[in-house]
């Protein structure tokens, strides 16, 4: 295709939203007229579905609940008049206790006021907010600064102590957590707390919830007199959480405007439940996930955004598109083991890391862009009329017309600059391509088997870890011993890996062979 005919497929597939200064340019994927025409019968039934969700119909039969997180940023839309007034009161709620906090009305009992906020969360508790915090601070400007804990590794946790090292006594802390019993996140409270006392310091009186009521953290915090507690609710999932409390308080303490985000969202949700295919950017955005990969996840998308305010955007979708998409059976309890593969960098850094690959390389994938058009920053010229944002959309536009002219695909998403109300619009797009997408494909994108049992089979690890932990003695033992005497025979990896683990710190005592069956155990 020759430079004026795709300027004419450009100018004819681009699809414009003026309400939010965004554009989606699908013009460099592989479909023409016919495949949006055959596709239109599939899309309706799926801005049916949609629509019904949006009513309250229960689309997670597996937990029999409703999907509302298109209520966050519209009350009004919910369909009982207790949930829409749970929303607002829980945002009138952050707002107040993130300007008590800001005024010094809410402090700690030991410092003037609190300067930093500890985040301590995992998957849809942590990886929207800090992509939001990243996106939207700024050190010299933020109220707070705030830090995350995302993962039970104790070696990380140590690590983000170490950094607040001085600071505790002006630290807030934030545990996020649905059930109020999910490992890693009470892991982390635990570390916390432990180093608060540690350092003379009422864990209560630096804490705040983030759960569903009656949750086992919940509780926790009415019995030890935490300085809040906020709901989350039982028709948000993780991965679509990041405009309730779980997301809004560590922003509004931050000093976000989250007012914003949720504006931005809300417009975005109106420009995308218009039923003309060609007008709303989410439907055209699944029909081309659709296209690239065959409806089947036979490709990956990979997400640039040419800015370093977005560097963290394909960390969070990975768990919005994979944990939604990466279904093993349909609707109809058929096995189809449906998915699409996410992962990113920024530009230009994806310039000198993996373009290389993705131009000359395996053809497995397709690029969507994010292109941002007001550059920020200082305008000084790094040459005679040219200054580095120029350099960033040169780079774009260069690796774009690269791509293409090896037949690889790409999609590309404008926005004018990186605001509150950009990234929520950002976020609701993707949250509707994600379900358009799924009913497309015959899935259900709100419940999650596969983590389920990812949480099962750890939970049956650290059983057997006490039982052969149990089964430790004076006298030496292999892997293989100790499972036969535990009744897991056919766990003796399982136990060796355990074990080995375990005498890495200090716990067993191990003499190892170059025959990890040959290797012996005693207890300490």
């Amino acid at each position: 295709m020759d430079a004026q005919d795709l300027w004419k497929r450009y100018r004819q597939y681009l699809c414009r939203v003026d309400s939010l200064e965004l554009a989606l340019d699908i013009s460099r994927m592989h479909f023409d007229e016919g495949f949006l025409a055959s596709m239109e019968p599939a899309v309706q039934s799926a801005f049916t579905e949609m629509d019904a969700l949006e009513k309250g119909a229960i689309a997670n039969p597996d937990e029999k609940r409703m999907v509302g997180h298109y209520w966050l940023r519209a009350p009004q839309l919910a369909p009982a008049k207790e949930i829409a007034q749970e929303i607002t009161g829980t945002v009138a709620a952050i707002q107040k206790f993130a300007a008590d906090v800001h005024a010094s009305r809410i402090k700690p009992p030991s410092s003037p006021r609190f300067t930093q906020v500890l985040a301590i969360g995992i998957g849809g508790s942590a990886l929207g907010p800090m992509f939001v915090g990243d996106a939207l601070g700024d050190r010299a400007g933020d109220r707070m600064r705030i830090h995350f804990i995302d993962n039970t590794d104790p070696d990380g946790i140590a690590r983000m102590l170490e950094s607040l090292k001085g600071l505790l006594a002006e630290t807030l802390c934030i545990v996020t957590s649905k059930s109020g019993g999910t490992p890693d996140t009470r892991n982390g409270m635990i570390v916390v707390a432990a180093a608060y006392r540690a350092a003379g310091l009422d864990f209560s009186r630096h804490a705040v919830a983030v759960t569903m009521a009656g949750s086992q953290l919940d509780k926790l915090a009415v019995s030890e007199g935490w300085l809040s507690r906020f709901p989350m609710f039982d028709w948000i999932g993780g991965r679509t959480s990041e405009l309730s409390a779980v997301g809004l308080l560590p922003a509004a303490l931050q000093g976000i405007d989250i007012e914003g985000l949720l504006a931005g969202a809300a417009a975005c949700d109106a420009a995308t439940r218009v039923h003309d295919i060609r007008r709303n950017p989410a439907a055209l955005m699944a029909l081309m996930w659709y296209v690239a990969t065959d409806g089947k996840g036979k490709k990956d998308l990979v997400v640039l955004p040419y800015k370093d305010r977005l560097l963290l955007f394909s960390r969070y979708l990975q768990q919005l598109v994979m944990e939604s998409l990466g279904k093993q059976l349909d609707l109809d309890s058929r096995r189809v083991e449906q998915g699409i593969a996410v992962y990113g960098n920024k530009g230009s850094t994806d310039q000198h890391a993996f373009v290389q690959q993705l131009r000359d390389g395996v053809n497995n994938f397709f690029v969507t862009f994010v292109r941002v058009l007001e550059s920020g920053g200082a305008p000084i010229e790094v040459e005679p009329g040219v200054t580095s944002g120029d350099y960033l959309h040169g780079f774009l536009l260069g690796t774009r017309e690269a791509l293409y002219g090896n037949d690889r695909q790409s999609m590309t998403i404008t926005v004018r600059r990186v605001d509150a109300r950009t990234v929520g619009a950002l976020i609701a797009l993707f949250e509707r391509a994600v379900g358009l997408y799924a009913s497309l494909i015959h899935i259900n994108a709100y419940h999650q088997p596969g983590v389920e049992a990812g949480k099962k089979a750890a939970a049956a690890v650290l059983s057997l870890q006490a039982k052969a932990l149990a089964a430790l003695s004076s006298a030496p033992q292999t892997a293989g011993q100790i499972a036969a005497a535990i009744g897991a025979a056919q766990s003796a990896e399982s136990v060796y890996l355990i074990l080995e683990h375990l005498a890495s710190n200090g716990r067993a005592n191990m003499v190892r062979s170059s025959d990890p069956g040959e290797a012996t155990f005693t207890r300490i």
